[in-house]
């Protein structure tokens, strides 16, 4: 008995011992080192980006897009959206400084932008001439007016060719337009003889096409140019000169283009030649021609040749509506059968190479629509396509190293464009290069 007392004992003693042991062992140990990581939490709320249109934000805003009708003004048009009589004819009023909304054209584009309730409200009207530039109307509180223009993309394109029909009809089928044309035509103006071109003429261009929205829109400038005919080379190089302005150059850095243009119309054709002897075909007797005929549809633009000043803008039962321009002590030009003279053209007006001054008609003593133009050395009339006129000024001797490097790469560039290969199907082909 004596003994189970003292086993029992011994027990007790022995399942105290342990646990304290156990318990004061893990009490003592060491605590181990915790690394607290930092976990990043996302930010799921996302900045608000309102909608724009035109710069315009029309979150809170219906838009409806349309056309310009035929005849149809300004008061046509906002008379569904509850604009007040006031504002309309203070736009009227007030447009002239900005853009005259009497000289909508139709067929162009135009957005009304209102509020979506009940009463269909205008805040803004949005009239667009073309891809590019367009007018706003803000008729909120006070009625404000402003022009814009969207973002213009430039793409440097290449195109290659060769004649086969003509130079317009060839350049539309490799992907020109007849901006494009145009400004080719006005790079050689004075070395080639466009009226001449012939079959087997080739060209190559590096220039700038432009995108808005993504979308072409129109030509920008020719940077470079290569043109043959009749087995003559000619290169051109578009360079700017801080003191003298922009133009195009050969590969000595001599000026390509004179101080007068090479025609007072942009490429179109000779339908008579100046000559001492011509059967003319209203009077119908022979006489002098004693200027250059060129035929093109009635409202062609008229240009004037160089910078001068107006002495003559008038109707003449022979010569219709006229202009004559001075444009230094012994060269005057005259420019006959206007349709119509441009607006601000007029006596004592000065004008710049390159303005419009009046538009092609057949006003006067005239079969057709056409532009006879004449011009006038030391008071004598001369053939226009005859005279020697002095080029424009040549690249300056302190810009001639910085022109070298850059007209070598794209004359490198040029050269290295190859000519379509003639077969039976086409015989030109543009490739571009974004």
């Amino acid at each position: 008995m004596q003994f189970l007392k003292k086993w029992s004992w011994s027990l007790v003693l022995f399942l105290g011992i342990v646990p304290a042991t156990i318990y004061f062992a893990f009490l003592y140990q060491p605590i181990p080192e915790v690394e607290f990581v930092e976990v990043p939490v996302e930010d799921t709320v996302q900045a608000y980006i309102p909608k724009k249109y035109f710069g315009i934000n029309v979150d809170s805003l219906q838009i409806e897009e349309g056309r310009i009708k035929r005849n149809q003004n300004l008061a046509d048009i906002l008379k569904p959206f509850n604009v007040p009589y006031e504002k309309i004819h203070k736009v009227a009023k007030d447009s002239k400084n900005v853009f005259d909304v009497r000289k909508f054209v139709s067929g162009k584009s135009y957005s009304m932008l209102y509020k979506g309730d009940s009463l269909k409200e205008a805040t803004h009207f949005i009239y667009r001439p073309n891809s590019i530039d367009y007018v706003v109307i803000d008729f909120q509180d006070s009625v404000q007016m402003y022009q814009a223009s969207k973002q213009i993309e430039l793409k440097e394109t290449e195109m290659v060719g060769e004649i086969n029909t003509s130079l317009y009809v060839d350049m539309l089928e490799a992907g020109g337009d007849a901006d494009l044309v145009n400004k080719l035509v006005d790079v050689f103006a004075w070395q080639v003889d466009f009226f001449g071109i012939q079959k087997g003429d080739n060209y190559k261009l590096i220039y700038e096409e432009q995108y808005v929205d993504d979308e072409l829109v129109g030509i920008g400038e020719i940077k470079a140019a290569y043109f043959e005919h009749l087995g003559d080379s000619y290169y051109g190089f578009r360079y700017e000169q801080d003191s003298v302005g922009v133009d195009y150059f050969d590969h000595q850095g001599q000026s390509l283009r004179r101080e007068f243009l090479k025609a007072p119309l942009s490429f179109t054709r000779i339908s008579s030649r100046y000559t001492g002897r011509r059967y003319h075909p209203v009077q119908k007797r022979y006489k002098a021609h004693l200027g250059t005929d060129y035929a093109a549809p009635v409202g062609t633009p008229i240009r004037a040749v160089a910078d001068g000043k107006i002495i003559a803008a008038k109707y003449h039962r022979f010569n219709g509506n006229f202009v004559k321009i001075q444009h230094n002590g012994n060269i005057a030009t005259q420019y006959l059968h206007m349709s119509k003279i441009a607006s601000g053209i007029r006596y004592g007006k000065k004008v710049k190479r390159g303005q419009t001054i009046g538009f092609v008609g057949s006003t006067g003593l005239a079969s057709g629509p056409h532009l006879c133009y004449r011009f006038w050395k030391n008071g004598v009339q001369v053939d226009a396509l005859k005279v020697d006129l002095p080029p424009s000024a040549p690249i300056l001797a302190e810009h001639m190293a910085t022109f070298d490097s850059v007209r070598l790469v794209w004359q490198q560039r040029l050269d290295q464009m190859n000519l379509p290969k003639v077969t039976a199907d086409s015989v030109i082909y543009a490739s571009i290069s974004h």
